[in-house]
């Protein structure tokens, strides 16, 4: 019997589709990671009997890095990123040990098939998973085959049995585009982002931005923003005249005609107009056509258009709107949502999914009608040769979904059933009267068939008053005839919706990643999203974009980067070389980054009119150890402390609030420490900014506090204030917070874990002592009389924190309410300490988790 092992791209499919090949009968069993599951059954495979073993892995598996130095931003000149920085392959979440899981799960499996999402990132991750899992599967024999790959759209019974039925191969094409847009956005985007970061905020203080960041896509996203501010700052109005005139075809009704000239912009040639059909007491017919009309069905949906209508109609944004949309299909309500085609093949049962609808108290009557009446073909749309345009696969409720994704899967249900209605059809009546020399003109339409309209109303012709029935000749008394004087108006900032049809117009991004770029500009505080999801660019946004163009155009011009999307593409139809696509790419860039370095001044001059220099910024927090002057406490983003007197800035801690230590000095610097805290209920630990930009001991990493500081004298620092070892991570200790009192807690140095014990003691120290059980450190506690939980009214106790009994009720473990996000100013990724396993600085032992002690624990955990 052959074991054959299944790949889906998220949990929630491989348990869809593994109920849906085993017919639900299947045994699970959580994977080593905890996070995917493996689902079990018997079945047939190629005419063989076969195990399955269905799994997923939870996105990427791997994600691209330069190696070592290359990720320190003090360390590398920027230009090296190009070319000579090495790059590797890096788990893309380590925590989940996904290659460890998927060797684990592969090993003497003699087939695979992957069920990763049928787009070039589905086929980037298939490679991914077959680098994992092929050295541990068994060999084949010389001629056969081994990985499948299953196309599939949607996840219903006949789509996923039929993919199953008609396995491929994985496309090695259009895995390596995705690798070349990957090297590409890493090296391009890490370059710019790191130079102009640096040399910006290590000039100006208000800049309110953690980081100035470039990217080739989202850069020329900023751009189309950027550009409509400028037309609207641009723009003067002008003044205009319109000659407005009312007929009285009965007596208590009027008829508001339209000037055929429609408007002229000098006002004496108005007057004289209006002079001159002043004199005229009756209009005269000139003419009456009647002409049918039809109103086209919208063509099938499809990614971008689904997001412009969410944006625009649901208020969603596009990022929102997607991550509600891949939960829909992985549920099995949509059918894939991130497809370019408009056009429904031959082969869909168009009917079939209509039929599912039939019960649906919002549309049951319009469905009904058209399963008797016979559908209507959709319109021919644009084939994008990659999956069916998004589809209602199964019947939902809105108690089902619930808010926005019920209002997301109503908007798809009622566009499909549209595509499948008759177009709406109306009568265009036409009038065209003659007041004087002057024609005027009056359009009136009818409904004759609503068609789609029915199930989109917000399609439908407006109703409007009905107009007179009339002949060529006929009079009518001139009512009123008047100039109404008006403006010209500026266009209005771009929707997110106007935006994204300029993206795809201009090929900029893919209808997968075009939701990110527009997050990202917003996330960079480059624009900001105001009423109607209009997106208005910040100062910052504004004068990027106007340095770019000052500097090299083409930076922001989206012509360079459609250009390379091309070349993508052609990469995933084999029709260009990755490599030689990446080396020209990267070449062009380089030159560009350099002119860009050598220019940058340019750009400085627009930064120097709207913001101020660091000396001229922030609130005098605490004293420098050079100068002991005091250094200026600068909030904005990225949080930094900067002294004038010397021209230094120090880095801080990111997402949480700076105040003095007490005027407490370090005492190997002597610069006063800073306390740095996320919150009552988070965690909180004093720092020396220098040690904190400058590491003092060996074991010590740029961006530590002093709860990770191996001084081993120093009041603040973990060998003094360090108790155990962190109950869930690896590399952690739990730190005495030593201004948390009478609130009185233990945080873990890198993760967020925190354990709240003996509320309203007095006094908490740690002592030199440590556990004879577990190595902890004991704790000396110094209750208040009157609130003491000791026996006896005893106030003084000591003992250790895990295994005193008379402790064990004083404890709670909680996670932070904010955890601290570890950033380091821009520097590259930071790794855990490697500190000798079991031991605490200062040679006392960290406690060894004992189950029951974990177990203990865990019942406080909330």
């Amino acid at each position: 019997m052959k074991t054959v092992l299944m790949v889906a791209e998220k949990p929630s499919l491989a348990q869809s589709i593994a109920k849906i090949l085993s017919r639900g009968n299947m045994s699970s069993r959580k994977g080593l990671n905890g996070a995917c599951s493996v689902h079990e059954y018997t079945g047939s495979f190629v005419g063989q009997s076969a195990h399955f073993k269905m799994t997923s892995v939870c996105g990427h598996v791997m994600t691209l890095d330069f190696i070592g130095k290359y990720n320190s931003w003090d360390k590398v000149d920027p230009a090296e990123l190009f070319s000579k920085a090495p790059t590797e392959k890096k788990e893309a979440n380590p925590k989940l040990t996904m290659v460890k899981f998927l060797q684990v799960e592969g090993r003497g499996c003699d087939c695979i098939v992957l069920w990763l999402d049928c787009d070039k990132e589905g086929e980037n991750i298939c490679f991914e998973v077959l680098d994992a899992v092929l050295p541990v599967m068994n060999k084949p024999r010389s001629t056969e085959r081994t990985i499948y790959r299953a196309k599939f759209s949607s996840i219903t019974d006949t789509d996923i049995c039929n993919a199953m039925n008609h396995l491929g191969e994985p496309n090695r094409n259009e895995a390596l585009s995705v690798d070349a847009r990957q090297e590409l956005d890493l090296r391009i985007g890490c370059a710019f982002t790191r130079f102009q970061t640096k040399y910006f905020q290590g000039k100006y203080g208000n800049l309110d931005s953690s980081l100035i960041s470039f990217g080739p896509c989202q850069t020329p996203t900023l751009g189309f923003c950027v550009e409509r501010h400028d037309k609207i700052q641009s723009f003067k109005p002008e003044t205009y005249w319109v000659l407005q005139a009312k007929v009285n075809p009965e007596k208590e009704s009027s008829l508001t005609l339209d000037w055929d000239r429609v408007r002229v912009f000098d006002r004496e040639i108005a007057q004289m107009f209006l002079n001159i059909t002043k004199t005229a007491k009756e209009a005269k017919v000139e003419s009456v056509s009647k002409k049918e009309k039809v109103k086209q069905r919208p063509l099938a949906l499809n990614t971008v258009e689904m997001l412009r209508v969410a944006s625009a109609a649901l208020g969603m944004g596009p990022q929102h709107a997607m991550q509600i949309a891949e939960r829909l299909y992985t549920q099995g309500y949509i059918s894939y949502p991130r497809t370019e085609t408009t056009h429904y093949p031959e082969n869909f049962d168009l009917k079939g999914c209509l039929r599912q609808q039939a019960n649906n108290p919002y549309w049951a009557e319009t469905v009904k009608a058209l399963l008797s009446e016979g559908i209507n073909r959709p319109r021919k749309g644009h084939d994008a040769g990659d999956h069916p345009p998004i589809t209602p696969m199964r019947a939902a409720t809105e108690a089902e979904l619930g808010g926005d994704g019920w209002r997301l899967y109503e908007y798809i249900t009622r566009h499909f059933i549209a595509t499948v209605s008759a177009d709406c059809k109306y009568l265009q009546t036409t009038i065209s009267f003659s007041i004087g020399p002057e024609r005027f003109t009056c359009i009136g339409k009818v409904v004759t068939s609503p068609g789609f309209t029915e199930i989109m109303p917000w399609h439908s012709i407006p109703l409007e008053e009905s107009l007179p029935h009339c002949e060529k000749g006929d009079l009518f008394p001139v009512g009123e005839i008047k100039l109404l004087e008006k403006q010209t108006s500026p266009p209005d900032y771009l929707t997110e919706a106007e935006l994204i049809t300029l993206m795809e117009k201009h090929g900029i991004g893919t209808d997968a990643s075009i939701p990110v770029h527009i997050n990202n500009i917003c996330q960079r505080n480059y624009v900001t999203v105001e009423s109607g999801r209009r997106l208005k660019p910040t100062n910052l946004g504004i004068v990027l974009v106007h340095g770019y163009y000052k500097i090299d155009a083409e930076l922001v011009l989206p012509t360079i980067r459609s250009a390379v999307e091309k070349q993508l593409n052609l990469i995933a139809l084999g029709k260009a070389n990755y490599h030689q696509v990446l080396e020209h790419t990267l070449d062009i860039f380089k030159r560009k980054f350099h002119y860009f370095v050598d220019s940058i001044a340019g750009m400085d001059e627009l930064m120097e009119v709207s913001f101020s220099p660091l000396a001229a910024t922030g609130k005098p927090l605490s004293r420098c150890g050079k100068c002991h002057r005091f250094m200026k406490y600068i909030q904005a983003k990225p949080s930094r402390l900067h002294c004038s007197h010397c021209d230094d800035t120090y880095s801080l801690p990111q997402n949480g609030t700076i105040k003095l230590y007490k005027e407490l000095r370090c005492p190997l610097d002597d610069f006063e420490l800073v306390l740095w805290s996320s919150g009552s209920r988070g965690k909180s630990y004093p720092l020396c900014p220098y040690c904190y930009n400058h590491p003092p001991f060996r074991d010590m990493k740029k961006g530590m506090g002093c709860n990770e500081c191996t001084h081993p004298t120093c009041q603040h620092s973990l060998s003094m204030l360090g108790i155990g070892q962190c109950v869930e991570c690896e590399n952690g200790v739990l730190v005495l917070d030593s201004t948390s009192g009478p609130k009185w807690k233990m945080a873990c140095n890198k993760c967020n874990v925190i354990v709240h014990f003996f509320e309203n003691a007095h006094k908490v120290r740690v002592s030199p002592e440590t556990c004879d059980l577990c190595d902890a450190a004991l704790v000396d506690v110094d209750f208040n009389k009157a609130k003491s939980p000791l026996p006896g009214d005893e106030t003084q106790h000591s003992g250790c924190v895990f295994c005193d009994p008379v402790f064990q009720d004083l404890v709670e473990l909680k996670h932070a309410a904010m955890r601290h996000p570890m950033h380091r100013g821009g520097q590259g990724k930071r790794q855990g300490r490697g500190r000798g396993k079991g031991r605490r600085p200062g040679g006392r032992l960290n406690p060894k988790k004992p189950k029951d002690k974990m177990a203990a624990l865990a019942a406080y955990f909330v």
